[in-house]
């Protein structure tokens, strides 16, 4: 069985990553740095030395690199491409803030952009962090960085990954950016079968 290794997975579990990942060929590794979510391993996405090098197939991370600041996304993705198998891939969203800073040169910091079960999302919260959870104690929820899809890509690239597709879906409700990074070299083929498999359609 292949092994997933679902980087900063707060209470969700392998059926909220994506179709591909969601079947019973994967065995999921959770990972969190917060232990009230029970994961299997406690750490940080630029610590994650419980993990071995080598030791997953895949990883899955959501709404996570956001968190970081500037200098640690390349500390991060370097511990990503460590864990990973020679012929691993990481499946990465976050948010896309070219579709968000559209919005914000509208003069709609503040008004929402759509309504999610937790409630209204302005650009606001998905420049800088949700702030009803941060106002509630979660300091976790902020934001640090940020991405464009050229820069997602290039991030990547510099890490190491050998081949790196993506996608940008700026669009209510979704504002967000979607990567598939290989740490072996794919052709565009390959790239684009795997990226069926696991970005959204």
């Amino acid at each position: 069985m292949k092994k997933l290794l679902h980087v900063g997975c707060g209470p969700k579990r392998k059926d909220r990553t994506t179709p591909g990942f969601n079947t019973a060929d994967w065995q999921e590794i959770r990972l969190d740095i917060d232990p009230s979510v029970q994961p299997d391993v406690t750490g940080t996405m630029t610590d994650m030395h419980a993990v071995a090098a080598g030791a997953v197939d895949a990883i899955f991370s959501s709404h996570n690199i956001e968190h970081l600041y500037p200098h640690e996304v390349p500390v991060a993705l370097a511990e990503f491409h460590r864990v990973l198998a020679d012929d691993g891939i990481a499946v990465i969203t976050c948010p896309d803030l070219q579709s968000v800073c559209a919005l914000i040169a509208e003069d709609k910091l503040t008004e929402a952009a759509y309504t999610s079960p937790a409630g209204p999302i302005a650009p606001l919260d998905i420049l800088y962090g949700f702030r009803r959870s941060m106002a509630q104690g979660n300091l976790y929820m902020a934001h640090r960085c940020g991405f464009t899809r050229r820069v997602l890509h290039a991030t990547l690239q510099a890490a190491g990954f050998a081949s790196v597709a993506t996608l940008a879906r700026g669009r209510a409700p979704f504002f967000d950016l979607w990567a598939l990074a290989s740490k072996s070299p794919r052709s565009d083929e390959a790239l684009r079968t795997l990226a069926a498999q696991h970005f959204p359609a």
